[in-house]
Order: structure tokens, then sequence, then C-alpha cells
């Protein structure tokens, strides 16, 4: 049996599409047509998967409107900002294939009575399992990689984004890409970590929450095959003595806020020494208060709609816990009235360890200030997590701030002075129970392919 899959347009509430979920025989026999396909895309020269991708990039750059749109009615994304990751995609897939190709050369090395080379070959099917947050840019992102390696990919996306899902297979496909080289599968949860056992699925990325990371990483670990987890984050935004005030607010409200606060890296926690914190204080509470909140089809909206139902009760669960533990609420704090399934830009202080807005993840526009005595307790809470995929500094000492994100900061990622979500060439990925592995700046093209030692001794 294998059911169907309806999607929500979060604005309205309102049915999109249905979609047949495949069965189980189905999907692996998805993954044996990729295996075979495999065969061949292995042996294809670099030079042409890259002409490939580049078309991909072009083709993507002439279907932005449409898949903007697509963007905004499945998930709630302002239109604006599926603009942007369309552009982000198509840079994504052009730095690929510049990159890619010199990423997957071998290297040369010294073999006493020989020599020796070192030869970065792919492995075969990839399954990736990615979230409805950035519903194309996460797709790109692990499959350009993979396909410019010389892999085939599978994909599991997120149930209320299938639009997109084969919206993508037909943008690889019309770029040239053979058959079956990247596969969209209409699949649930369980389907898709059946496929992890499948003996031609050589390797798992998975983008989503760390509860579900470690039950991807533990099934795969049982069949030995590698993972790349890009996991959930609260990340820390840090408003040292130094700081330019006016600067760090209006970064730290974008941080916030971007994609309708439903971002990995998006700043969550704001943590500001004691000696600013009430000018620091005065000035978010007034630029969030103000934030544009409406119809994310329009170009000025700033702020649209929770992508489903449920995600929205949950973060209201968490700021109700909160406040319950002692966090004050300065602006927003509950579930509108009215269709859709919006939430309200919101502020909450007070917030202290034990609270969902200190130690977890609040997937919405929530944010959370917290005071530091000074700049060394600043430090120390910000690192107070089990979390460590990005975060931020403000200060007019660079040198200072370099050093305390080189050498203090436990992350993956560090912002000074700026918001930066991803780019081509910078490795995205955390530590901690934010995930392992990398994707982006050449790093993600090597994670799963074999570096394989070729060792040739003298005649």
């Amino acid at each position: 049996m294998s059911g169907t899959s309806t999607t929500i347009n979060p604005s309205t509430g309102e049915k999109i599409a249905e979609y047949q979920l495949l069965t189980e025989a189905e999907a692996s026999a998805a993954v044996d047509r990729a295996d075979e396909a495999f065969q061949s895309w292995r042996l294809e020269r670099p030079a042409n998967r890259a002409k490939i991708l580049n078309k991909m990039a072009d083709l993507i750059e002439e279907r932005q409107e449409a898949l903007s749109k697509l963007m905004t009615q499945e998930m709630g994304k302002p239109i604006s900002q599926g603009y942007q990751e369309c552009e982000l995609c198509a840079a994504i897939c052009r730095y690929t294939a510049t990159e890619g190709q010199e990423q997957l050369k071998d290297e040369a090395r010294e073999l006493e009575g020989g020599r020796a080379l070192v030869s970065y070959r792919p492995i075969g099917v990839i399954l990736g399992i990615q979230p409805w947050n950035f519903p194309m840019y996460q797709v790109i992102r692990y499959s350009a990689a993979n396909i410019m390696a010389g892999n085939t990919t599978v994909l599991k996306h997120a149930s209320n984004v299938f639009g997109m899902a084969q919206e993508i297979e037909k943008l690889y496909r019309d770029a040239g890409l053979p058959e079956n080289v990247y596969q969209s599968l209409m699949l649930d949860g369980k389907g898709a970590s059946k496929l992890i056992d499948h003996p031609k699925v050589r390797g798992v990325t998975f983008t989503g929450s760390d509860s579900t990371g470690k039950k991807i990483g533990e099934a795969a670990g049982k069949v030995v095959k590698k993972t790349v987890l890009e996991l959930g984050s609260n990340d820390a935004y840090v408003v040292l003595s130094d700081a330019d005030i006016d600067l760090a607010v209006e970064t730290c409200v974008q941080a916030r806020i971007v994609n309708n606060g439903e971002t990995c890296v998006a700043g969550k926690r704001f943590i500001v020494v004691a000696d600013v914190y009430d000018e620091f204080r005065e000035k978010f509470v007034k630029q969030m208060s103000a934030v544009k909140v409406g119809d994310p089809t329009k170009e000025d909206t700033q702020l649209g709609p929770i992508a489903r139902e449920d995600l929205r009760e949950t973060i209201q669960e968490q700021v109700d816990a909160s406040l319950q533990k002692g966090a004050t609420c300065a602006v927003g704090g509950k579930i509108p009235d009215g269709k859709g399934f919006f939430y309200p830009n919101t502020v909450l202080e007070n917030v202290k360890p034990g609270m969902p807005a200190y130690d977890g993840e609040i997937f919405g526009p929530v944010a959370s200030l917290i005071k530091a005595k000074d700049d060394d307790d600043a430090m120390r809470i910000a690192n107070d997590s089990r979390y460590g995929l990005g975060g931020g500094l403000f200060s007019k000492n660079e040198d200072r701030a370099i050093e305390l994100a080189r050498n203090h900061f436990d992350t993956g990622m560090v912002n000074i002075n700026g918001y930066n979500l991803a780019n081509p060439q910078l490795p995205f990925g955390g530590v901690k129970d934010s995930g392992y592995g990398r994707e982006h700046g050449g790093f993600g093209i090597r994670e799963f392919v074999n570096v394989k030692a070729i060792m040739i001794n003298a005649a």
C-alpha cells in the first residue's frame, strides 16, 4: 500500500494538489534505475557534467518567476526571497561546474621506488532526505555536488513541497541530464528510511531536525554507510560592548525574520552585553514590531505564514512553556485570528536556561533576548548550547572579533558585523548536535567519493 499526500497553501489553508506516494517496491526499483544509470554516468567526463550544470543554472534563471511563485504557494516564502533562492541555486550550479572539475582532478604524491596518485572517484547512488524551508536550495545544494562528482541521486523531499520536487527533476531533465541520474521520489518518511538499507544506496545526506538526524545516522551506521547531517540550531548573535548598535539591531532583525524565521542558520538567541543592552533592546523591539506581516505574494511583505499548521502549534507551545518558566513577551507571542498559518513577529526577554527559547530551536519568528554581564559572559552563553551551526558577533574591533570567531565560537560558521545565509564558495555545516559534514566551497563534492590511492612502482 502507498497512499496519497496533499499539499496545502499556508497562506489560506486551502488544498493545492494531491500526490500518489510510491510503494516500497516502486521506490526500490527507482534506486535500481539510479544504480544502472550510475554505471555510465560515473565514466562521463567532468567537463560534460559541468556543461549540464551550467545549463541547469540558465534554466533556473529563465524559470525564476514560476519557481518563486511555487515556493510561495507551497511553503509561504515571501516572493522576493524566492527570487533570491533561485539566484543562489544558479550560482551554486555554476560554482560547482567550475570548482568541481578542479576538486576531482587526480593528485600526484611521492612514493619510494615509484610514484602515486590520489584519485577522487564516485561511489554510487546517494539518497537525499531534504526539508521544505528552502525547497529548491536544499535539493540543489546536495544534488549538484554529487552529480558533478559522478554519483547518481534519489530525493525524498518534504511532502508539503512535492510540487517543487517534481519541478527540480524537470529542470535536470531539460538541462540534458541522462535519465535516472536524478530522481524525485514521492515518499513519506517511513518509505525513505527503508531505502537506507537498500544495498545500492551508498550514502545518505539529510537536512532537518537533530532528533530525526540522529535516527538517520544510526540507521545508516548499522549498514556502514556514510552520512552528511545538517541539523537544527539555536544560533547566537552576540552584541559586544563596543558594537555598532544600529548595525547590530538592523542585522539581527533580518537574521531572525528571514524566510519567515524558518531557517536553520537564522539568528535565534540575541546575547547582549549589559552596558549596551537597554539601547539594543529598545531599538530591536521597535524594529521587530514594525516588521510587515502579510500576503507573501506581495513584494513588500517581510514575514509570511508558517509552512504548516502543526509547526505553528509547536511554536506556540514553545513560547508558552518559556513564559511559564519566567520569560516575558515584549511583542507578539499569540497566534492571530484569521485564515492561514501566520505567527506574529515575537520578542521574548528574561530568557534563561531550562526554557525552550534558550535551550531549543524555535523554528519561526521568535527572538530570544539574553543579557550578559560582559563580553566574556556573552561568549560563554553563546556556547552554552548543544547546537553549533552558525552564529554572529558585533564589534568595532574586527581583529578581536576574528580571534573570538576563530578560537572561541564553537560553531561551523560565524558572521562578523553582518548576516549571510549561504555562499557557494564557503563551507556550510555545523558541529555538536547540529551535525557533521560540509557542503559548498568545494568541500561537498568530496563528501561522497572514494579517495583512492594508486601506487605505481617502477619496473
